[in-house]
């Protein structure tokens, strides 16, 4: 992300201000991340034929050319938007795989390492969904950092650059905003005990 952040938020001005040619010329600066996030996610699916890394972001990328206002501001605002719409499609990809397998045996795996307790396709996908709709109401950076660091596959220092806070912070923010979200995705339930 780093080598061309300048150059990212000149072409989200140009894009901003009607420029259809800017989002050409962004893609290709943006999509070996999102790509890399993609592929993270589908090494962790056993059944790749479901939600392949190229589909994934092919579908942010109609998503994002759909956007009538591209109103982002700079790259933080560019990748937040990026990072709650790859956290949509997996949701609308979890909505399907309950559809397909209600009472199917199928294996688990984790969204993030550090969110184990969350699975890809799961009802815990859509239970950290709501938790996370909810988190927004009273603390949208927090929010905006799960959705940075999970979702969009961010690296802590990345996620305290572009929310423009320290590292420090975002370590501790992401450790409350962990536990928060485990209890209120499991009330009563020691999170060691998920491990």
């Amino acid at each position: 992300m780093n080598p061309a952040k300048g150059e990212i938020t000149l072409l989200l001005a140009k894009w901003r201000n009607g420029e259809a040619s800017a989002f050409n010329e962004l893609i290709p600066l943006v999509y070996p991340h999102l790509r890399e996030v993609a592929a993270s996610y589908i090494r962790r699916e056993h059944n790749p034929d479901i939600l392949q890394a190229t589909a994934l972001v092919h579908e942010l990328y109609l998503r994002l050319l759909h956007q009538k206002k591209a109103a982002w501001e700079d790259r933080r605002h560019f990748y937040t938007f990026a990072a709650k719409v790859m956290r949509m499609i997996l949701i609308d990809h979890a909505h399907e795989c309950q559809t397909q397998s209600r009472g199917g045996n199928h294996d688990r795996i984790p969204l993030n390492e550090d969110l184990s307790w969350v699975e890809i396709g799961s009802p815990e996908l859509l239970d950290l969904n709501q938790a996370l709709d909810e988190l927004n109401a009273l603390d949208p950076a927090k929010v905006q950092m799960v959705e940075l660091r999970y979702f969009l596959g961010c690296t802590a220092d990345e996620t305290a650059v572009l929310m423009e806070v320290s590292k420090a912070t975002v370590d501790r923010s992401l450790r409350f905003t962990k536990s928060w979200l485990f209890q209120r995705i499991h009330p009563g339930v020691a999170e060691s005990a998920i491990h």
